[in-house]
């Protein structure tokens, strides 16, 4: 079980995250079920220049995430350092929705340094029906970007 989460945690390892969304995409094709897979993308200020989150920072990020889902909503990370949701049985519009109360937690949350958070998202099966399409179209789709921290503006959010 722990080759499965993060140690401590619900968050799935790359490789578990992997093998359930897989799973979970033939799931939605032989039920006929959205999926949605969120992608969110954290970056962080290191001797000005903006640089992928640490494992800890992405991990605070994933506790504000995790908050804000069902218990049967799939949170991972991926090999690219980035978090991944799936909704399971939303489509685009539902997601949405989720995603806004996404940004509303991360921006409530005081960040120790400044971080550039985005969000991109793709639904199973109006956007993409394979797994690799479908993590391609979420991470080149962004809905929403965030800017934050001690030394920014409380909030700048961009929707695209």
């Amino acid at each position: 079980m722990s080759d499965f989460f993060e140690e401590g945690s619900r968050l799935l390892t790359p490789n578990a995250f992997e093998f359930v969304l897989d799973g979970e995409l033939k799931r939605a094709l032989r039920s006929q079920n959205f999926l949605t897979l969120v992608v969110l993308e954290a970056k962080r200020e290191w001797e000005g220049l903006m640089v992928t989150a640490d494992d800890g920072t992405l991990d605070e990020v994933a506790q504000l995430v995790g908050r804000e889902v069902r218990d049967t909503d799939l949170l991972g990370k991926t090999e690219k350092g980035s978090l991944a949701l799936v909704l399971l049985d939303a489509d685009f519009e539902n997601s949405t929705r989720v995603i806004d109360r996404l940004v509303s937690r991360i921006d409530d949350y005081d960040f120790p340094t400044p971080l550039r958070i985005s969000v991109g998202a793709a639904c199973y099966p109006t956007q993409a029906v394979d797994a690799e399409t479908l993590k391609q179209r979420a991470v080149s789709r962004p809905v929403v970007s965030w800017r934050g921290g001690p030394s920014m503006p409380r909030t700048s959010i961009t929707r695209h």
